[in-house]
């Protein structure tokens, strides 16, 4: 969009470790915004991996060919699917470590796809803000 001659262009937005830290500090309604959205997504999702570790631990540790023989084996297991990543390890045998697999690949989704709109949720909110602060700066000089 172009601005007409008389109108100054807007800033730039600031660089991205200074807006990193707005986000932790909180500095306006948009960043506090984000800033519980991605705590939410974050606690939930470390929630939901230790839920995750202890049961496919628990579901598949016993069943023969199972690659769930350790706690740790469990959570690297978990973590991945978590991170939509995967790995080399074989998939759960039993009905539910199935269900438990389906229900944090259906997370990962999630968090991805909420991770993105409260991204896009944010940029458009500071862009109204700006664009807002930048009309009144525009006015109050009387031109």
């Amino acid at each position: 969009m172009e601005l007409p001659p008389h109108q100054p262009e807007l800033p730039m937005p600031p660089p991205m470790p200074v807006e990193a830290r707005r986000i932790l500090t909180g500095h306006s309604r948009p960043h506090r915004v984000l800033r519980g959205r991605l705590m939410f997504l974050l606690g939930s999702t470390l929630v939901l991996d230790v839920i995750g570790t202890v049961l496919m631990y628990l579901l598949e540790h016993d069943v023969r060919g199972s690659g769930f023989t350790t706690i740790g084996g469990a959570a690297f297991w978990v973590s991945a699917q978590l991170t939509t990543v995967s790995s080399q390890m074989p998939n759960p045998l039993t009905g539910a470590g199935q269900v438990v697999d389906l229900v944090l690949e259906v997370w990962a989704i999630s968090v991805v796809a909420t991770l993105a709109a409260s991204l896009a949720a944010f940029f458009r909110e500071r862009h109204f803000d700006e664009l807002v602060r930048h009309h009144e700066r525009h006015e109050e000089g009387g031109t």
